[in-house]
């Protein structure tokens, strides 16, 4: 695994040694980010980036390489922190970010926090944890007025849109999908 592009483009990442921790390919990371840059108008550029399920940091660092101004990384597993901090020390970004030991599912109240105008939620697949840590999210205070929110999720699984969110679109590749949405209106 590596950064796909931007000012730490090449820069490989500690990856896991078991299977408990699933991160995005790389293939998949530069289709959702050049997604993002031409059809969502360069939404990462600047932007203040909640990482749910954050595991080894891939998506978060990747929107640092792109200019983000700021990534939240959240993630519970002791495996997948310890790779995230470990990619966050290695890319010197430990003052740009911040991570969250917490349950993404439960995030409660996001003061003294700023919110955030992108969220990826990539959680384990197919166990409805994406809609419960972006409903976690949208209660806590978490997101912007005009958050976009990227999901990846199992191609076959079934996603429930939580409240206070609207779909825009989806897309498949192969085995998994992208979810995107934005906060509604």
């Amino acid at each position: 695994m590596r950064i796909i592009a931007g000012r730490f483009k090449g820069h490989a990442l500690k990856t896991p040694k078991t299977y408990r921790v699933r991160p995005t390919s790389d293939r998949l990371r530069e289709t959702l980010f050049n997604i993002l840059a031409h059809s969502y108008g360069d939404a990462v550029f600047g932007a203040r980036v909640l990482d749910l399920f954050a595991g080894t940091g891939a998506l978060g660092l990747e929107a640092l390489s792109r200019g983000a101004a700021f990534v939240q990384f959240v993630e519970d597993g002791v495996e997948a922190r310890g790779l995230l901090r470990g990619n966050v020390e290695a890319l010197g970004v430990a003052g740009q970010s911040k991570i969250f030991r917490r349950d993404a599912t439960r995030l409660g109240p996001a003061h003294p926090n700023e919110p955030f105008s992108l969220v990826f939620a990539d959680p384990p697949y197919g166990k409805g944890l994406a809609e419960r840590a972006l409903a976690s999210a949208y209660d806590g205070g978490w997101l912007t007025p005009d958050a976009l929110v990227v999901v990846e999720e199992a191609g076959d699984s079934v996603f429930e849109i939580p409240a206070g969110l609207a779909e825009i679109e989806t897309r498949s590749y192969g085995e998994t999908k992208l979810i995107f949405l934005k906060r509604a209106a």
